[in-house]
């Protein structure tokens, strides 16, 4: 029994370690990360605003997206770029997708020719029409998932760039320029991700936000708080180290012939856009190729959040086994010198704060438990430790939240920066807690449904903007 007793003692100061381990990241992740933006910010401004942009081909795949393509479409063409086209990619919809396409925009069927250098599942038909500027172009194809639908859309694309963006997302006027910078001030730059928000609760008009509020809903509400503090904490501190391994599927821009060269995003995992940034530092690596991933805050991306539990339920269960996945079959960057910060730094990161984690919490509460049962917890101490963490994780998020609309110069109420407190706490004390617990279930059965997508609810956009600003 006395050994028992000592294992639980050595176990509460091995997760208390962790635990300021975590804390102490985020801190220096929010410092060295502001310290960052604000060189990088101040390197833009010395960019000559008459430099040639570069042309970019925009890619959205979409699956059963009928409720919101046409919002999303009708948002991109208003953007002040001078060069782009617009691919959508019906991945198989078994609802009327393609058809709400052709009726709003008057797309007309051509010939269906496209190379098919990425092997991709079967082009069925091709509309398009010449939009104003914009070139709009639907591909209507046979299902095989979202990996094989951007893969087609790379195969159609015209220019050298092109930017994968999820069918309920938005862009603002600005998107583009903003996240095609870095590839103006740094040639040698291959992929740059942007800022991903929560589209519910703002009101987006010809690109430019017209009114702000958090959402009323207390799920898409407590995702707000979680975008803000992952964004912009860990995000730029691994873009400050150029370590970055993940851009968001919802909003990146990639240079289309090193995409080839890997094969394209793979069809074979949860977790494609994570992949297919692994793929890319393992390719140039291995190929002595100059090259740098990026993270560009000021290029905003509005997309549609879960709103109920069961739909965030299932994709969390899909995020964290894609990256499983990911870091499975790239484990060979693992410590590995030759890989600097991001071997080094990034990926351990990723296995101890984002892989680990959910059991070690679990493995905590376990402990937690049977050291209450036996008398082996100091009680006060421990209440103290909990309530001055979750004070810590609440103030960290009241800064990113504050920085980001101070950033984009937003405007909010007294009562919404009330409610981040109220809702900060929400998060931490009950939601964390349920979502640790469906990414340890996931795991169950994970041989059985490794590949099982789970389809997410979607609502008209303006539905939920018109209701957060009333």
């Amino acid at each position: 029994m006395a050994l028992f007793f000592t294992f639980l003692k050595v176990s509460q100061v091995i997760f208390l370690v962790l635990l300021i381990a975590y804390a102490s990241f985020l801190v220096i992740s929010l410092v060295i990360g502001g310290v960052h933006l604000y060189e990088k910010n101040e390197r833009k401004k010395s960019l000559t605003r008459n430099k040639e942009k570069i042309p970019i081909s925009i890619i959205v795949p979409a699956y059963n997206e009928s409720t919101t393509i046409v919002s999303s479409i009708d948002s991109l063409l208003h953007l002040d770029y001078e060069a782009y086209e617009i691919i959508v990619v019906d991945d198989g919809s078994s609802d009327n997708t393609s058809d709400v396409l052709k009726e709003e925009f008057a797309l007309m069927k051509i010939s269906n020719t496209i190379d098919s250098i990425i092997a991709t599942q079967t082009c069925k038909d091709v509309f398009q029409r010449q939009v104003g500027k914009v070139k709009l172009t639907l591909i209507v194809k046979e299902n095989g998932g979202k990996g094989d639908a951007l893969n087609m859309g790379i195969n159609a694309a015209n220019y050298d760039y092109f930017l994968c963006l999820d069918a309920d997302s938005m862009l603002q006027v600005d998107s583009l320029s903003q996240i095609s910078k870095s590839i103006q001030v740094d040639p040698t730059v291959i992929a740059v991700g942007g800022l991903v928000q929560v589209a519910q609760g703002v009101k987006i008009e010809q690109g430019k936000v017209a009114s702000y509020r958090l959402p009323w809903r207390i799920i898409p509400c407590a995702q707000v708080l979680e975008y803000d503090s992952s964004f912009l904490g860990a995000r730029i501190f691994l873009d400050y180290l150029r370590a970055n391994l993940i851009i968001s599927g919802a909003f990146g821009l990639f240079k289309k012939d090193l995409v080839k060269a890997v094969g394209g995003y793979d069809t074979q995992t949860l977790g494609e856009d994570m992949e297919l940034v692994m793929k890319l530092h393992f390719f140039c690596r291995n190929n002595n190729i100059p090259y740098r991933i990026c993270y560009e805050t000021d290029a905003v991306c509005w997309s549609q959040a879960p709103t109920n539990l069961g739909d965030l339920r299932k994709q969390r269960r899909r995020w964290y086994l894609g990256l499983y996945q990911c870091l499975k079959k790239y484990k060979s960057i693992f410590a590995n010198y030759r890989f600097g910060a991001v071997g080094s730094i990034s990926y351990i990161y990723y296995i101890l704060f984002e892989l680990l984690t959910p059991f070690i919490e679990c493995f905590g509460i376990v402990i937690i438990f049977l050291s209450l049962l036996f008398n082996q917890l100091n009680i006060p101490f421990f209440i103290s430790l909990v309530s001055l963490y979750i004070f810590y994780c609440v103030l960290i998020t009241l800064s990113s939240f504050l920085h980001r609309i101070y950033s984009q110069q937003l405007v909010i109420g007294i009562l919404d920066i009330v409610k981040v407190f109220y809702i900060a706490v929400f998060r931490y004390l009950i939601l964390h807690p349920v979502l640790t617990f469906v990414k340890v279930a996931s795991v169950i059965g994970y041989k059985n449904k490794k590949m099982v997508w789970g389809h997410i609810t979607r609502e008209k956009q303006m539905k939920d903007f018109e209701t957060s600003v009333t």
